[in-house]
């Protein structure tokens, strides 16, 4: 039986996405959720109406590409500096907390040991979208409680990038692993000096005379966004990171706020069809004999986040409302908890049966967590009109 054409397989995605969508958002869940459904609904595993998640991957995988240029071109060196102290404390205390959590879970039900350490590593973020989303920027965004989600939810990114780095190193054969050790060593600072060579004289230069064109700018931005991740691959190094490095590089520049502003568009476009791809990866049948480690990871982190953010930020000297309200906006698992998994599983880290219990329980602790923060703080899609922000 021939695959579904790539175009029939757009229009299934987002026709389909715009349903789901629509009541994801009448029931207040997040909508990357609706996208994971779908994938499951029409991939392989379910209608197969969308049969070829392997074209779908390779296409998703810009989404991370251009999600990872955002997060680096929001990463100033002001808001570096403003993390140091406590707030970087929080969040590495956090992760070792919720490390340990998600490897005592999948140790209890006898995965192995790599396959642990993994889900220990999925469990220890949050999600940057939902806590983002959930934000309202004109009340919360600019303070106490809105600077102190935003920046660990930077921290966290940080060391996504940093496990992201890990898995690619350990995903590499044995006969390779020397080369790949020898990549990030050595093509990661050549990458770094490239990326600052080229802002400085090259870029800047060129954004200095044309500023006026926004077209150009647009499109300076993802040449510069592709470049360096293809440079990085060439290195030896992930597309993911040198995605990452492009937007850090760009980050100090006048017109990191624009461009961030105008890509956003074009990484949801992609972001659809990566969620969209995870779902189709899901193998339902499966589902059965993962179920109970699933669910009692996800109802742990539901549990314990909140209250372990609230006790370190508390213990920080943050007075109650405020470590509480944080610790509900960030109790829930990540999108980069998704990207672990998906790439753990393409690098034959961990079986289908444990990437299946990271993506399980991450959907449910994003189900969960929304609901949390919609019916009790202000949030842009709250139910109570006393709530509702914008």
């Amino acid at each position: 039986m021939p695959h579904t054409g790539i175009i029939e397989s757009f229009f299934y995605i987002f026709a389909g996405a715009a349903v789901l969508a629509t009541a994801a958002l009448y029931t207040r869940q997040p909508m990357l959720v609706a996208y994971i459904l779908l994938g499951a609904l029409l991939g392989p595993f379910g209608l197969s109406w969308v049969d070829d998640p392997g074209l779908l991957s390779e296409i998703s995988e810009f989404g991370i590409i251009f999600l990872l240029f955002l997060v680096g071109l929001d990463l100033q060196p002001s808001k570096l500096k403003n993390m140091v102290g406590a707030s970087l404390l929080t969040a590495i205390g956090t992760t070792i907390v919720f490390f340990g959590l998600g490897f005592g879970v999948m140790y209890v039900f006898e995965f192995n040991l790599v396959e642990c350490a993994i889900t220990g590593l999925a469990a220890a973020f949050s999600s940057t979208i939902l806590g983002i989303k959930l934000l309202p920027t004109t009340v919360l965004h600019h303070k106490h409680v809105g600077e102190l989600v935003v920046s660990l939810l930077l921290i966290q990114d940080l060391l996504a990038i940093l496990a992201i780095l890990l898995l690619n190193g350990l995903g590499a054969r044995t006969d390779v692993l020397v080369t790949s050790v020898l990549s990030i060593g050595l093509g990661l600072p050549l990458l770094c000096g490239l990326a600052y060579l080229g802002v400085r004289f090259m870029l800047l230069p060129l954004v200095h005379v044309f500023d006026a064109f926004h077209e150009y700018i647009f499109l300076i931005a993802i040449g510069w966004c592709l470049a360096l991740a293809n440079i990085a691959s060439t290195l030896g190094l992930s597309v993911e990171i040198g995605a990452f490095i492009a937007g850090v590089s760009l980050a100090t520049s006048p017109i990191a706020q624009y461009i961030a502003q105008n890509l956003r568009p074009l990484r949801d476009f992609f972001l659809v069809l990566f969620f969209f791809s995870v779902g189709a990866g899901l193998n339902l049948d499966l589902i059965t004999s993962i179920w109970l480690p699933a669910l009692l990871l996800a109802v742990l982190l539901i549990a314990l986040k909140p209250m372990v953010f609230a006790g370190l930020l508390h213990i920080k000297g943050e007075n109650s409302q405020v470590a509480w309200e944080v610790g509900y906006r960030l109790g829930q698992a990540s999108e980069f908890s998704l990207l672990l998994s998906y790439i753990a599983l393409s690098t034959v880290l961990i079986g289908e049966r444990a990437a299946l219990v990271i993506q399980f329980s991450t959907v449910l602790t994003l189900v969960l967590s929304s609901y949390f923060v919609i019916f009790r703080y202000p949030n842009p899609i709250a139910p109570n009109p006393n709530l509702r922000r914008d």
